[in-house]
């Protein structure tokens, strides 16, 4: 091995038309390239292949387009995005899991890598420090590797080392890691959060990526129990959880007791905190982001973004049309983990509009020039503030109801419309306002029923298969007493009728037990209207097993609530007269029977009392 140089002859290294690798993310070597580029003298048309870079990226400005070309797998920061929209940069994309083997099998051979290690140990190992990543596979297939030899860099466990024999020049410069702050959170990211977060159970492992959205849901899983953390990017944000215990590893199924990553980012604590901790293990991107190796890890969640996502599911989270914006990195990996994982769950979380509310980010077609990240059949949350939209198993026509659901209300009869233009959503399905603010800011509650979990929520047009399924469930005996007759049909034209139900006036909940994308309802209770009495109609019915069990009071006492809110005067119900037990749970609530017309059949009225109005 050569001797440590205190001055490094960049001639001797490197030649020109190299095609170089760089550091990525908090690991770029600053100094070692300043120093390049004060060097360079004679070289020329090097190319530059790297990831996100933490840095000013001043390789990347005009006045050295002579000395580099940039070649980036992801685009950060604007320099780079500057670079790449004039033409003065290229942007390759690639699965995160698969850009190792673009230089190891020599697709993209590389000449030398720049990176940043820590000083040696005793036994002559440097570390990788903060960011393993691809670092690992350029520094093994790189013809030369120089290092700047950084005291301030973190000695991080896992497959992070490597051997100072395998260095071929070194450069010692101290640099501060470079932080990057928690992001400040609005209302509407921590809505964002709160419902990522309601879709997590104690006892995931969880991936969480970097900004807004990712940092809303990690403070709103401080309560949850035993998570497990197998991600590519470790930040401030799980850096909180563990430390409050959250993410003890303890049920994890694939390196069980330890959190695994790629990479960190973040503020110095959190490289602290990283420092010579054993519990942390950082492996390269291959091993991290391999689909297989994240199915091993039983209830596996990823969580990433996107830029837009069309009424079929496809994700669109690399451009913004034309414009290349940011890059594929790990996302397709975990959510294809995530799907293979055993109650695993891919998220995607993203805000329901953007530039201040005047464009949907859910669209009917994703725009000219855009390109599909995630392919509509790798999805199977979305969630924005408007709650989450569950594809998993859906037809074309239920994803573009669930997504229509979810979007910006002031945008949904606007995409109902231009999914009806190509015969997705049938001319009698029609899209109404499903919000309750009644039941709260998540729009469900959740109830206990024996040791059952069940969600009590509006009834919403995606509903309409499900319904078909709740009808056809009933006896002959339970279609007799809600429907005083026994009908023989429940057509996709009026189950799409009976779940498309304004609820700004009228009401319709259900009550649903849900694991994962299966979902199926229990009851139903709705109230219709009477504008002309300020009065409703209320009616419900419950699935058979579940008669008897306090659904049909739970839903009642909602009704009331919500009848109360709105200030309405009374609530009526007509009920079979030998439905004794119906009768009860409407007399339990105070309603009182009163005289009918009809010999067979009971009339009730509850009076709401004019304070409560």
């Amino acid at each position: 091995m050569p001797s440590p140089l205190s001055k490094l002859n960049w001639q001797q290294l490197l030649k020109s038309g190299n095609r170089i690798f760089i550091g990525s993310h908090a690991s770029v070597p600053t100094k070692l390239i300043d120093d390049l580029i004060a060097n360079a003298k004679s070289l020329h048309d090097i190319e530059i292949v790297q990831l996100v870079t933490l840095s000013d990226n001043k390789w990347a400005r005009p006045e050295f387009q002579h000395l580099f070309k940039v070649n980036t797998f992801f685009i950060g920061g604007n320099t780079i995005r500057d670079a790449v929209a004039e033409g003065r940069a290229d942007y390759t994309p690639c699965f995160m899991t698969d850009i190792p083997a673009l230089f190891t099998d020599g697709v993209l051979p590389l000449d030398a890598a720049l990176i940043m290690v820590s000083p040696a140990d005793e036994h002559g190992y440097h570390s990788l420090g903060v960011s393993v990543d691809v670092i690992a596979a350029a520094a093994r297939a790189a013809k030369i590797v120089i290092a700047q030899v950084n005291p301030s860099m973190p000695v991080t466990y896992g497959q992070s080392f490597i051997h100072k024999d395998e260095i071929d020049a070194f450069f010692y410069a101290e640099q501060p890691l470079p932080e990057v702050a928690p992001p400040e959170l609005d209302a509407r990211t921590e809505r964002i959060g709160q419902y990522v977060s309601l879709l997590i159970e104690d006892g995931a492992t969880i991936q969480v990526g970097v900004g807004k959205i990712c940092a809303a849901v990690t403070r709103y899983l401080s309560n949850h129990k035993d998570l497990g953390l197998h991600t590519e990017l470790l930040t401030d944000g799980v850096l909180e959880l563990i430390r409050k215990g959250v993410i003890n590893n303890r049920r994890k199924t694939f390196h069980p007791g330890k959190s695994v990553t790629s990479f960190c980012i973040g503020t110095k604590p959190l490289y602290d905190f990283v420092h010579q901790n054993p519990h942390i293990g950082f492996y390269p991107s291959e091993y991290v982001n391999s689909p297989a190796n994240i199915a091993r890890n039983e209830r596996m969640v990823s969580i990433n973004s996107a830029i837009e996502v069309d009424l079929t599911g496809q994700v669109v989270s690399d451009s913004i049309g034309h414009q290349f914006y940011s890059g594929v990195g790990g996302q397709v990996d975990f959510s294809r983990g995530a799907s293979m994982s055993n109650g695993g769950k891919p998220i995607i979380a993203l805000p329901s509009t953007a530039k201040n509310g005047t464009i949907s980010r859910i669209v009917p077609h994703i725009r000219e020039g855009a390109g599909v990240v995630t392919t509509r059949a790798h999805v199977h949350y979305v969630v924005t503030e408007f709650g989450v939209a569950s594809l998993r198993g859906k037809s074309i026509r239920e994803r573009a109801l669930e997504l229509i659901r979810v979007a910006h209300p002031k945008f949904r009869n606007q995409l109902l419309a231009e999914v009806r233009k190509n015969y997705w959503v049938p001319h009698y399905q029609v899209q109404t306002p499903v919000e309750v603010p009644e039941l709260g800011p998540v729009g469900f509650k959740e109830l206990k029923v024996g040791n059952d979990s069940f969600d009590l929520r509006p009834l919403n047009p995606s509903d309409e298969r499900r319904l078909q399924e709740f009808f056809y469930s009933h006896t002959k005996e339970t279609l007799q007493m809600r429907y005083n007759s026994v009908p023989t049909q429940m057509s996709r034209e009026k189950s799409c009728t009976l779940v498309s139900v304004d609820q700004s006036k009228d009401l319709a909940l259900c009550i649903v037990k849900q694991k994962g994308s299966v979902v199926e309802i229990q009851a139903v209770g709705r109230y219709y209207l009477i504008e002309s009495q300020n009065s409703c109609e209320v009616a419900f019915v419950t699935r058979e097993k579940f008669q008897g069990k306090g659904m049909a009071k739970r839903l009642l006492a909602e009704m009331i609530e919500v009848a109360k809110s709105r200030r309405l005067s009374s609530m009526q119900a007509f009920v079979r007269a030998e439905n004794k037990p119906m009768l009860r749970v409407f007399e339990n609530a105070g309603f009182v029977r009163l005289k009918s017309e009809e010999p067979s059949e009971a009339f009730l009225k509850l009076d709401l009392p004019p304070g409560e109005k």
